[in-house]
């Protein structure tokens, strides 16, 4: 077909859904009715969907086919940051904190304007952090389950660059990676920013399915895998000890790197050993401390192994030259004095109480949680379009996420994801009692 009828189709399509001709939730012909129709080649037409698909005008769902999107919702809903109107309520983003937190900020800058290293921190740094304050996360992590030494540390500016750091340095543009069908929003980012191949693992009621990641291995070539195996986000899992030995195999039968992402890993109470713990020598244990004491708080880290170190070393000083000098001079003045440790204590028994309180309101619904994270997952009826849903939500002042941020495969499931702990209690309770009312009505 020549480029300018091509052009011309998708044209056509998409003026009449911004027009309103097509209104969202129209099922659109399957593939190969539109290239009968139009007398197109079937890859012809796939290709017109796809280009409508990259303006955000459709979703094409595996088995069901392909829907007008509602074009009022924004598709990066859930993972950017907009200025919501007053009154609204943001359920997209967690930044807990817990009353007091500005005192202690307040208080740990005087602190740091009377130490005789202030002008310490005007200076360039090295590049994976200084070593006493590597020293001070490794023995943070303990706490976690994780033993390395000072120098396997590497400070970073926030746990996703930690993971840009990691995809950086030990990847290539082409290569493929593995993740969960569902994962975290960022790393999808980084990855498409990379141009890495992201295959999706299926999920089972308890986990990835590990039986579908060998097949996948065998099949492809993978040169790592992503895994967020205590608290994952978005499901909430926390995977049984025997899964994580399985996933280890499987990573040592094929050479895989494994990115260990620890970002809500803190909330967990007496988890299994975490992935690095199992495989040191191939496991990269990404983590920060944006939820377990503030978001503005940039400051994160890299635990590695020792052979990694200098392609590590090397990204950050391409991305950020050095650590933030300041802000890790905080933070691990608070590691050092139990700040962090009382912080995460808070924030644990903070978590619980916010999803008891989910467990009341949204009863009945097919809620998909962890008792201690700060989100929950939330499946809606075959008939219902997330979409839409959100939409109604926003209505209702209620900003909520779909899957679509989270998800790494075509087939996009309809559900929600609700944060629990960017509001107070009350607001919380006024917006879960909203989203009973608004997703009840769709069972």
């Amino acid at each position: 077909m020549p480029r300018s009828l091509y052009k011309s189709l998708v044209d056509t399509i998409a003026a009449d859904i911004r027009a309103g001709r097509l209104p969202p939730g129209t099922r659109l012909p399957t593939h190969r009715q539109l290239a009968a129709t139009h007398g197109l080649a079937l890859v012809t037409a796939s290709r017109v969907y796809a280009e409508l698909e990259a303006m955000g005008l459709v979703s094409g769902e595996t088995g069901r086919g392909t829907f007008v999107r509602e074009t009022s919702l924004p598709p990066g809903q859930g993972i950017d940051q907009p200025d919501f109107a007053a009154g609204v309520i943001d359920l997209n983003f967690n930044y807990p904190a817990m009353p007091g937190q500005a005192d202690l900020l307040r208080n740990a800058l005087r602190q740091l304007a009377l130490s005789g290293d202030l002008e310490a921190h005007l200076r360039y740094q090295p590049h994976a952090g200084r070593l006493h304050e590597r020293a001070s996360i490794a023995r943070h992590l303990i706490n976690r389950g994780v033993t390395v030494d000072a120098e396997q540390i590497l400070i970073v500016s926030g746990a996703q660059h930690g993971l840009a750091v990691s995809l950086m340095a030990l990847l290539k543009p082409g290569d493929v990676i593995a993740a969960d069908a569902l994962s975290y929003p960022g790393f999808k980012l980084l990855a498409k920013a990379l141009h890495l191949e992201v295959v999706p693992i299926p999920s089972t009621a308890k986990g990835p399915d590990l039986d579908a990641l060998a097949t996948l291995c065998r099949r492809r070539s993978v040169r790592a895998v992503y895994t967020m195996p205590t608290l994952h986000n978005p499901l909430g899992w926390v995977l049984p000890t025997d899964q994580r030995e399985r996933l280890v195999a499987i990573a040592r039968t094929h050479d895989l790197i494994i990115i260990e992402d620890a970002a809500y890993a803190f909330l967990a109470q007496d988890p299994p050993p975490p992935i690095i713990e199992l495989a040191p020598e191939r496991t990269l244990y990404v983590s920060g401390f944006s939820k377990n004491i503030a978001t503005g708080l940039r400051v994160g880290f890299i635990a590695a192994p020792m052979h990694r170190l200098d392609a590590l070393k090397r990204t950050v000083k391409a991305t950020t030259w050095n650590t933030p000098g300041v802000m890790t001079a905080i933070t691990c003045a608070w590691l050092d004095d139990g700040t962090v440790d009382a912080l995460e204590n808070q924030k644990r028994a903070d978590a619980q109480a916010r999803q008891a309180l989910a467990d009341t309101l949204l009863s009945g619904l097919p809620v998909v949680r962890h008792p201690f994270s700060y989100f929950l997952w939330l499946p809606l009826a075959e008939d219902a379009r997330a979409d839409q849903v959100a939409l109604e939500l926003m209505r209702e002042h209620v900003s909520v996420s779909t899957a679509e941020p989270f998800s790494t495969s075509v087939h996009v499931p309809h559900a929600i994801r609700l944060a629990l702990g960017s509001v107070s209690m009350d607001t919380l309770r006024e917006a879960l009692t909203t989203v009973k009312r608004v997703v009840g009505a769709y069972i």
